[in-house]
């Protein structure tokens, strides 16, 4: 254990919600000024430890919470982020906000206009407080490599954060924000949800606009939040979701969407996956999923064992179609400044251009194949329960593992259990769950259907909610 204390909920949102905060800016005991004026203090103090920001944006972020003053006193309501602040991945275009992908290529690069996912922040009201740290180019799931260096687990900061949206996932941990954007290619926003202990999503492939967030693998690529409880996650899903024609007073809209009855979690079909893959993770996390589903036995679901051997085939076909991508994407970049990259992402770039395109174009076929045979395998199952992770947050640096499921290193852990979702475009989403042995959070991952995020969210809410009663 760390001799450092915990950084876990240090900041003003740690231990509240965005409906409790909501309710206080709404009564005029708070404004989204002072709200904003705390998170920037929390910002800089915390950063020095954590560096989960790239930049600190004072100056925007306040202009912004006055406007979100001025909208409330004049009764225009953007919902249930209006001016609450939220963080945005480096990977994710500000408008006028140095947005730099972690990378030494794009340290000076100003965006002109916002991605269309920090539209829709903007639109619902939230407060852009700066841009959150990222494993360069996104292109590792620990967040230690990136010219601005590591971002570091707030319960631990010796540890790494997971990644690549590491910077969100310990900015909200701590509480400095309640919410923080980031995107998801293997597992980059349910790793560092896992790692530091909070709420994260992968949604279904293509439902949300990816214009504005700069690609890795753009078959898998998806912009996804993180928050501090499933409640906030929804809030942030629906005001990213509701579409850019919805402009102005939201909050009906919100309230018409969030008074919908959750399902009755007794009805849904839920089911544990056993493959090679999931028998491979350790003890821990295979407690962390039976505490689960106990947890959703307890609120009337009952749960059955799904045989998915599909998901075992799902790295060798992900690392091909990932690899082929990037190293599309970067090559111009390998060839005339290798130096400006960190050495082990130049090291799988590299790697990465040994991909053929025969190889690249057959993996496309079978990961159709693959789909259509989970699919199938799923038609009497709507929720699939198993670890987010099948390791414990490791060292800041670490890359070897020892007598932990054979893995060849930290990396294929860390991404094991999550990037079988990314190659079939099916939504899921990480929970914490409780530890009863260690100062490092647990967690358990969700998965549903393509299309399926509201039932996702309602069982997560119901998980949830037994586990804090339990």
């Amino acid at each position: 254990m760390s001799s450092e204390p915990s950084l876990a909920g240090v900041g003003p949102f740690g231990g509240t919600s965005l409906a409790e905060v909501g309710a206080r800016l709404r009564n005029r005991e708070i404004s989204a000024e002072e709200l904003t004026e705390q998170a920037l203090a929390s910002a800089h103090l915390h950063n020095p430890s954590l560096n989960c920001f790239v930049t600190i944006d004072d100056e925007g972020a306040l202009r912004a919470a006055r406007q979100a003053d001025r909208e409330l006193e004049a009764g225009l309501d953007r919902g249930p982020l209006h001016g609450m602040p939220v963080g945005v991945k480096d990977m994710i275009a500000t408008s006028g906000l140095r947005t730099t992908m972690g990378s030494r290529h794009f340290s000076d690069h100003v965006p002109v206009i916002d991605a269309d996912v920090v539209t829709s922040l903007r639109q619902s009201g939230a407060v852009v407080l700066g841009k959150t740290q990222t494993h360069e180019f996104a292109y590792g799931p620990t967040s230690d490599r990136a010219a601005t260096g590591p971002a570091r687990n707030p319960h631990d900061t010796q540890r790494m954060t997971g990644g690549s949206s590491g910077g969100s996932g310990a900015a909200v941990a701590a509480g400095i924000v309640p919410v923080a954007l980031g995107t998801d290619t293997g597992g980059s926003a349910r790793v560092p949800a896992a790692l530091c202990g909070t709420v994260g999503m992968r949604p279904t492939q293509g439902a949300l606009p990816s214009r504005g967030a700069f690609p890795l693998s753009p078959t898998m690529d998806v912009v996804g939040p993180l928050a501090g409880s499933v409640a906030d996650l929804a809030a942030s899903w629906w005001a990213l979701s509701a579409g850019s024609d919805l402009a102005g007073a939201r909050l009906p809209r919100w309230k018409e969407w969030a008074a919908r009855p959750p399902v009755e979690v007794a009805a849904v079909r839920i089911a544990s996956v056993d493959s090679a893959l999931t028998q491979r993770a350790g003890q821990r996390s295979r407690a962390a999923a039976g505490l689960a589903l106990n947890a959703l036995g307890q609120s009337g679901a009952a749960s059955r064992v799904v045989g998915l051997p599909e998901i075992d085939q799902s790295a060798r076909l992900y690392g091909l179609i990932q690899s082929g991508e990037a190293y599309a994407i970067h090559a111009q970049r390998v060839s005339e400044h290798p130096e400006l990259f960190e050495p082990e992402v130049l090291e799988r770039l590299t790697a990465a251009s040994e991909v053929s395109g025969w190889e690249y174009v057959r993996a496309l076929e079978e990961r159709l194949k693959l789909r259509a045979s989970v699919l199938e395998r799923l038609t009497t199952t709507d929720i699939l329960v198993m670890p987010t992770v099948p390791i414990e947050a490791p060292l800041v640096d670490q890359r070897e593992l020892s007598g932990e499921g054979e893995w060849s290193g930290v990396r294929e852990a860390l991404l094991s259990m999550t990037l079988p979702w990314s190659l079939l475009g099916f939504p899921a989403l990480s929970v914490p769950v409780p530890s009863t042995d260690s100062h490092l959070p647990d967690s358990v991952q969700l998965i549903a259907k393509p299309g399926q995020e509201r039932l996702l969210m309602d069982v997560a809410a119901a998980l949830e909610s037994q586990l804090r009663a339990g």
